[in-house]
């Protein structure tokens, strides 16, 4: 098959997404009988996940779907969710067991109802289908200007009632199985948003988009409380069953406000619940738990506890709630992944597990005003964090991560042991001042003790910063390193040499300690962006035009340049050993360059572009951020997995499109995999070449200890003579035939076949080039090392033997070294050869010929691989010492 017909990745294919939690629909609790515990289910993209409430640790991820879920709802089975059109019905949180099409707009409501589901769609139609049948039972067509379904609910017992709420303040009571209007509330002037019921029977509460709370009485139809919330719309509702008379309330801006019902008050405010809209919340029943979610990508757990009647935090699971810009691996073991988001925060992600999961939280301006409570200080928040650079070298010490952010002057240090923001602000020269309208940090770099801080500025200047203490240590060049901004900045892993890239188109190399310069190299473009591989000393360029560069540090030289992207490169990365390079463009592919080869071996599409690249240390996953993704996605390294065949791809290779990791079918994931296995079947023959010497593949054990086998026998021999067995075997083996006869020993009958075999051999000197398989070799290759022994020693003429015989098989060895196979099988059995008979060689003319011929042969052979252990020796020792 063609390289060109390849699709998908052959080194990469999907694993996981880490840190998707949460979107702007509201979750749903569901209750397991049998395991006695809560489950939460959120929507994520086109999938949604379900955790358990006690550790909100992820239980299942369903398959993907086409499209996003556009809402979400669950009885005890099944997980029901609305998708365009459709509705879907998930068993055992995975797969889809019925679909239920019928809808000529968009489903935006869904209720469980018993052995019926009930949709609204943007149309304002109401289909209720069979659960089991996927039938269509009964369909409500409304007109929209009048009632525009907004809100549904099922009042409890209500025998086959549903509630509707619209978007005009009314209210409608409907009997769904005699397809008849009960009754019409006049409702209120603002739009029904929220239908929730209350622990009592005949109470709901209805929460409107002026931001009123209504606790109505639908028997009598009459408004028992009203709430206002300032927040805006109401978002959700939910009541206290563990016997507190308090209602939770969401708002768009992200609080949460707790009423008590007995005496009609506001009895707190959870401010900044969420970042975002709270798109909902619920108590757990009979449980002083509340658990929210919203578009900000978390899942809050509250627990209430203390006096006050507030809640206090218990658990989350909290992602980016914007797209995160920079992902770094942190650590040598690779479990976790540092990344800056537009948000503002720096988050660590585990690859192992949800619960090692840390934020170290949004930087602030001043951290001790930030502290105080009750206060939201958004003039002291520092804005996104554009790049950073991490080392775990010296973090129980002192900070161990150093962040620039966009358009602000100073360097922020962070501590990851403490999960929080450090201690030192990294200031330039005072003598700059004046240009902090324009100054701001572009790149920076920590040095591998952990103990120096390397900053670029946008100035084209570079300073140095002692970690520890956070002073300003020096500055590269008399006035300025660069003379535009400067756009990269590494430090080799040896503290000997820094490297720094300017838009003025030049790399410049200079003395880390004595910060001289030493070599400049003129790129001829302006940069992008630069990555070190500090173990090769490999820095990888990329510039405006689309291209790749390749500096080696040792020899100041670039020695690979790449071109094919056809967009800006976003981000690179190297495999540990230094031979690949992984770079992510604009282009929305995903390229790895092999530097020995120079070539492009691996290229794959996907839909969003890459933003950030970070391989593992250890070469498992590769983890990429991309454009309008809140998720860091894991691709797994398919050749610690298996042999995969690397070949070059043509220069009008097409790439076709990968779906990323927890969005895919298996399937298709499946279906690569045997792509790849076709492209790398090869079946070795027996001997490469007759000009090559090839061993036979036996274990060691069968040839390497027959010289010492008699010291092996003394030592393994029994300290007890061996007992008699007490009764011979009842059925000896006979020859079949009319006359019984006992049949004979194949071990007496070896002996003589080998022997007959050698003075066959000596007869008839053509034979004596036979395959190595059959004849002696082959009976030979069969026994153990006692048996060879035996063999040899047999061959004797005081054991039965013959000197005929002894040299036939010295002209069996001699055929060995022609053909140069089976050449550590020849060398053993000669030398226990010589070993047993080579008294009786000194005697014999013809054993001293035909010894003195395989002697021509041995040392023949020897020669010629000496000879080109010598080359292959001096080839080596050239290649790591030889200048490139």
């Amino acid at each position: 098959m063609p390289v060109g017909s390849k699709k998908g990745s052959v080194i990469f294919s999907g694993f996981r997404a880490l840190g998707l939690y949460s979107n702007h629909l509201s979750h749903v609790v569901r209750y397991h009988k049998k395991h006695r515990e809560f489950y939460i289910v959120t929507a994520v993209g086109n999938c949604f996940h379900t955790y358990n409430v006690k550790k909100l640790g992820i239980v299942a991820v369903s398959n993907a779907l086409p499209e996003d879920i556009s809402y979400l709802a669950a009885d005890r089975m099944l997980v029901y969710v609305a998708i365009g059109k459709k509705v879907s019905a998930f068993a055992r949180n995975k797969e889809v067991v019925h679909m239920y099409t019928g809808h000529g707009a968009d489903v935006h409501l869904l209720l469980p109802f018993g052995d019926h589901i009930i949709s609204v769609d943007r149309g304002n139609a109401v289909i209720v289908w069979d659960v089991e049948s996927e039938e269509e039972y009964l369909q409500i067509t409304f007109d929209k200007v009048s009632f525009e379904v907004s809100a549904v609910m099922h009042p409890s017992t209500y025998l086959n009632k549903i509630l509707f709420g619209s978007s005009q303040g009314g209210l409608q009571l409907w009997n769904v199985k005699s397809n008849k209007l009960l009754y019409t509330f006049t409702g209120w002037p603002s739009g029904v948003t929220v239908l929730q019921q209350t622990p009592a029977v005949d109470v709901v509460g209805v929460g409107l988009s002026s931001g009123q709370i209504i606790i109505h009485n639908i028997k009598f139809d009459e408004s028992l409380m009203k709430f206002q919330q300032d927040w805006g719309p109401v978002t959700s509702l939910s009541f206290r069953t563990d016997g507190h008379p308090v209602m939770a309330a969401g708002s768009p801006v992200g609080h949460i406000g707790l009423w008590d019902l007995e005496e009609k008050k506001l009895v707190c405010q959870m401010r900044d619940a969420h970042n975002t809209a709270i798109a909902g919340l619920t108590f757990l029943h009979g449980e002083p738990l509340l658990i929210t979610n919203g578009a900000d990508n978390g899942i809050r757990v509250w627990i209430f506890d203390t006096a006050g009647g507030g809640g206090r935090l218990l658990r989350s699971r909290l992602g980016h709630s914007a797209p995160p810009t920079k992902v770094q691996h942190h650590g040598l073991n690779g479990h976790h992944i540092l990344s800056a988001g537009q948000d503002g925060t720096l988050q660590s992600f585990s690859t192992v597990h949800e619960r090692f999961n840390r934020s170290l939280g949004h930087g602030s301006i001043n951290k001790k005003k930030s502290k105080k409570k009750s206060l939201r200080y958004d003039k002291l928040k520092l804005p996104a964090i554009t790049t950073f650079a991490s080392e775990s070298a010296r973090q129980s010490d002192w900070d161990s991560i150093v962040a620039c952010h966009r358009g602000y002057l100073m360097t922020t240090t962070w501590n990851y042991q403490k999960g929080s923001m450090g201690a030192h602000k990294l200031e330039p020269e005072p003598l700059f001042i004046s240009l902090k309208c324009v100054l701001s940090p572009q790149a920076v770099d920590i040095t591998s003790c952990g103990n120096f801080v390397v900053v670029g500025l946008s100035s084209g200047h570079i300073d140095v910063y002692n970690m520890q203490s956070g002073m300003r240590r020096g500055q590269y060049g008399e006035d300025e390193a660069h003379r535009g901004a400067v756009r990269g900045v590494s430090v080799d892993g040896l503290n000997q040499l820094t490297v720094s890239a300017g838009a003025d188109k030049l790399v410049h190399i200079w003395k880390f300690k004595s910060r001289k310069l030493v070599h400049s190299i003129d790129l001829g473009t302006t940069p992008v962006t630069t990555h070190l591989h500090r173990d090769s000393g490999m820095l990888a360029v990329a510039l405006d035009d689309f291209t790749l560069n390749v500096l080696d540090m040792e020899t100041k030289r670039i020695v690979r340049k790449f071109s094919g992207h056809r967009g800006q490169v976003n981000d690179m990365a190297f495999s540990p050993d230094g031979r690949w390079l992984i770079t992510a463009a604009m282009d929305c592919t995903i390229r790895t360059w092999d530097l020995p080869s120079g070539c492009l071996v691996d290229c794959f599409l996907v839909d969003f572009a890459a933003v950030s690249l970070t391989m593992s240390p250890t070469g498992d996953f590769l983890a990429s951020s991309h454009v309008d993704n809140l998720g860091i996605y894991l691709w797994s390294n398919n050749t610690l997995c298996g042999m995969v065949s690397l070949r070059p791809l043509p220069a009008d290779y097409e790439p076709t499109v990968i779906m990323l990791p927890g969005t895919c079918p298996d399937e298709e994931g499946e279906g690569d995999a045997d792509l790849n296995t076709e492209m790398i079947e090869y079946e070795s023959p027996e001997q490469l070449d007759e000009q090559l010497v090839t061993l036979s593949m036996l274990a060691d054990s069968r040839w390497k200890n027959l010289l010492h086998l008699d010291i092996i026998k003394k030592r393994n021999k029994p300290k007890e003579p061996p007992k008699v067995p007490k009764a011979a075997p009842f059925f000896m083996p006979t020859i079949p035939g009319l006359i019984p006869q006992f049949a004979p020993s194949e071990d007496s009958n070896q002996g003589e076949q080998v022997r007959e075999v050698y003075t066959s051999t000596m007869n008839n000197p053509s034979s004596s080039l036979f395959p190595p398989d059959d004849g002696p070799v082959g009976m030979l290759k069969e026994m153990g090392p006692s048996g060879i022994d035996a063999e040899l020693r047999g061959l004797a003429p005081d054991m039965g033997g013959d000197v005929s015989v002894l040299q036939g098989f010295l002209k069996m060895v001699a055929s060995m070294l022609d053909s140069k196979r089976d050449f550590d099988l020849a060398q053993a059995y000669l030398a226990l050869f010589l070993k047993l008979h080579l008294r009786l060689i000194s005697q014999e003319p013809g054993l001293m010929e035909e010894a003195s011929k395989v002697s021509e042969k041995l040392e023949d052979t020897w020669t010629s691989m000496q000879t080109l252990f010598n080359q292959s020796l001096c080839l080596l020792s050239y290649t790591k010492s030889a200048l490139l």
